[in-house]
């Protein structure tokens, strides 16, 4: 039934929780998890007074990002096929396009992740891979 599970990670509990459940779905069918983190490069502070280099965000981003990665594939346990991933781009668009062109057959990810402030302001990441997704989600509460 599911040959290729995606799990999104960005290092929260929230995120980690997903991932056991992927765990098991992988365990069950034999299917090949993807771990894949994604560095938001929509953080931007406008005309900052300082030196600031936009880089240097985009670079700590996906820093994170890779950090939340190798956490979750160090915490998956048995014989599992794992392949692991970090892209820098709009999550929950980049998300749902590694999903069509890794023929993704389901998205587990976490209701609630590291988006803060940005969740009230720009939406849920989570919300929007439901939306947009062409395979089912399936939400993990933590």
């Amino acid at each position: 039934m599911y040959d290729d599970i995606l799990v999104p990670v960005d290092g929260s509990d929230c995120s980690f929780a997903a991932l056991e459940r992927a765990e098991d779905l992988a365990a069950t069918y034999g299917a090949t998890l993807h771990v894949v983190s994604v560095a938001d490069v929509r953080t931007t502070f406008g005309d900052s007074p300082t030196d600031f280099d936009p880089g240097q965000v985009v670079d700590f981003a996906r820093k994170r990002a890779q950090m939340a990665v190798d956490d979750a594939v160090e915490r998956v346990g048995g014989d599992l096929e794992v392949r692991e991933e970090v892209v820098a781009g709009v999550p929950a668009e980049d998300i749902v396009e590694y999903a069509n062109a890794e023929g993704i057959d389901v998205i587990v990810m976490g209701t609630h992740g590291r988006s803060g402030l940005n969740r009230v302001l720009l939406g849920s990441v989570t919300e929007r891979v439901v939306r947009t997704s062409p395979v089912p989600v399936l939400t993990v509460r933590e």
